[in-house]
């Protein structure tokens, strides 16, 4: 029947059924034998008949749908993350819907609005403004990546990684290597995480006796983006190797290149004349030149367990939240002093 879509009537006409038959079958409703379920179905697939999951989704309570909001698409840290969210909802059946906050708090409640509106399942935030508040919708999931929250609910949880365990790994690898001056470079556009690698840094030097205070530079940059990141790099290493830093500890990937073409341009050399250490592991880190030294963050990791997660919040199983244990990959961007 060109020209049009196929219908559930379509089909009953066709096999000579009632209207319900044939949806009780499309549903696999054990109220009809086996043989009329797989006789239908073959007619179904014959006619190329494609079913309304809207029209499904509003008879049902499910729209097998999953809002995912996220502060930047372009970040290689937040693509991973996808990967790993699309890698655990495709073989359940679901579909990721996906925005990009850019740190703007009314774009997120907005965004969220939207979510809401679609009556998607599930929601999972990964966005580095305020924890929005949780839905109103009784039931829905609400899972955090990468954030925490003080609110107490049976449907909120979180899945991160230790940051600070993280840049604490960073820092005791250049005092190992005999490094006595290392700075720090962070960003302000993810303020906890920011906080809790500046803690571990801290930690670390503080362990050793070192002061972490003078030489720590935050970009003051809001806008969370790559390109930002190797902006806020760039920029602040300048100041720091006149301090005499022998070492510096990044924020992120990102934030390392930047400080990398700050050294080319400073004609410092690396890691002879300064070691840098990065954070998240993204592919870039390892096709510069000097290849980074970085804590590997599992990103696609973080974002299949926290669509496992919501999918056993909305099966109403028990979950836990999951805290990933940071992992140092030395390469060629450190040495000994």
């Amino acid at each position: 029947m060109p020209g049009r879509n196929i219908s559930i009537h379509d089909i009953a006409q066709a096999a000579g059924v009632s209207h319900s038959t044939v949806s009780r079958a499309l549903r696999n409703s054990p109220l009809i034998s086996q043989d009329v379920r797989d006789n239908i179905r073959a007619i179904a697939t014959r006619m190329g008949y494609v079913p309304n999951l809207v029209a499904q989704s509003l008879q049902g309570s499910r729209t097998r749908s999953i809002g995912v909001l996220v502060t930047t698409i372009s970040d290689p840290f937040f693509a991973d993350v996808i990967g790993g969210i699309e890698q655990a909802a495709r073989p359940a059946g679901y579909s990721v819907l996906l925005a990009a906050t850019h740190n703007d708090q009314v774009e997120e409640a907005r965004c969220l609005d939207s979510f809401r509106a679609r009556r998607v399942d599930g929601l999972i935030v990964s966005s580095s403004s305020s924890i929005p508040a949780h839905p109103a919708t009784p039931g829905m999931p609400l899972v955090l990546i990468n954030n925490h929250s003080d609110r107490r609910s049976d449907a909120l949880h979180s899945v991160s990684i230790d940051d600070r365990a993280g840049a604490l790994q960073a820092t005791q690898h250049l005092v190992t290597l005999g490094h006595r001056s290392i700075g720090y470079i962070g960003v302000a556009s993810r303020l906890a995480s920011n906080d809790r690698r500046r803690q571990g840094y801290a930690d670390a030097l503080a362990g050793s006796r070192l002061d972490p205070v003078v030489n720590v530079r935050i970009g003051a940059n809001m806008i969370a983006d790559p390109e930002a990141d190797v902006i806020a790099g760039r920029g602040l290493l300048p100041e720091l190797a006149a301090s005499g830093i022998t070492g510096v500890v990044c924020y992120n990937d990102m934030v390392a290149v930047g400080v990398l073409m700050a050294c080319r341009e400073l004609d410092l050399r690396v890691p002879e004349d300064i070691s840098v250490v990065g954070f998240d592991d993204v592919a870039i880190s390892r096709y510069i030149t000097p290849q980074l030294t970085t804590v590997r963050q599992p990103s696609a990791e973080l974002g299949r367990v926290a669509m496992q997660m919501t999918l056993a919040l909305l099966a109403q199983k028990h979950v836990t939240d999951f805290v990933a244990q940071p992992l140092l990959l030395v390469r060629s961007s450190t040495r000994r002093i």
